[in-house]
């Protein structure tokens, strides 16, 4: 049997896709929270970066390798070592259309607005709460009009963005509204992405690896 352990903020997405990935593959798991504010961030600690040297969160270790980074190149890892269930489809366009969700969510909407910009809007720029969760909106909007308009009129989207199956770009997204709940975003102009979003969360994979139901998990406040 593998073993698997994999270092988690409660919320961080990136961590959150892992999860998620990790609960759909029916993997067990050791989970060891890494906390990005406490003490000024554990990810920044010699004994994290030892493990990660990047001071980054998720970070996989599978048997006695060294530790993998990136959320997305673990999960494409999680899915060569366990293939069943698969998380991307099986024809090349499909498994190019799945990605190029996750790509857009992971890679243009998640960045500009994670914790580390965030931080550095507050504490660097100095701009106030109210400024930094208007750029937050302005982003999430951006990124969900976007990505509403390419999921609304694409027919390979059924209850998941691919069909009825859970994969790769479904793992990306849920964490993507999650986070957009937590500052208030309304859903309202965006339909698909909340109808995707609910049928997601409510699968026992995806509620499993909700923040609230980590080990790590704390008041909003923290």
């Amino acid at each position: 049997m593998s073993d698997l352990t994999l270092y988690s903020y409660f919320r961080s997405s990136a961590s959150y896709r892992v999860r998620i990935a990790l609960n759909l593959k029916g993997l067990d798991y050791a989970q060891v929270p890494v906390h990005l504010l406490r003490g000024g961030g554990e990810q920044l600690t010699e004994t994290y970066r030892q493990v990660q040297p990047d001071g980054i969160v998720p970070a996989l270790i599978h048997d006695d390798q060294p530790a993998l980074a990136q959320s997305l190149a673990i999960v494409e890892y999680l899915d060569d070592c366990f293939p069943s269930p698969p998380l991307l489809p099986e024809s090349a366009a499909d498994r190019a259309y799945v990605r190029s969700v996750a790509l857009q969510i992971a890679c243009e909407i998640h960045p500009i607005n994670n914790l580390r910009v965030l931080g550095y809007l507050k504490t660097v720029l100095g701009v106030t709460d109210e400024q930094k969760t208007a750029w937050y909106a302005h982003w999430i909007s951006a990124g969900f009009e976007s990505l509403e308009r390419k999921l609304a009129t694409d027919a390979r989207v059924g209850r998941c963005v691919f069909g009825d199956t859970p994969g790769l770009a479904d793992l990306c997204l849920v964490p993507q509204v999650w986070n957009a709940n937590r500052f208030n975003i309304s859903l309202d102009a965006y339909p698909t992405i909340r109808r995707l979003y609910e049928h997601a969360a409510s699968l026992p994979a995806f509620a499993q690896a909700e923040p609230s139901m980590q080990p790590d998990a704390q008041p909003p406040s923290t």
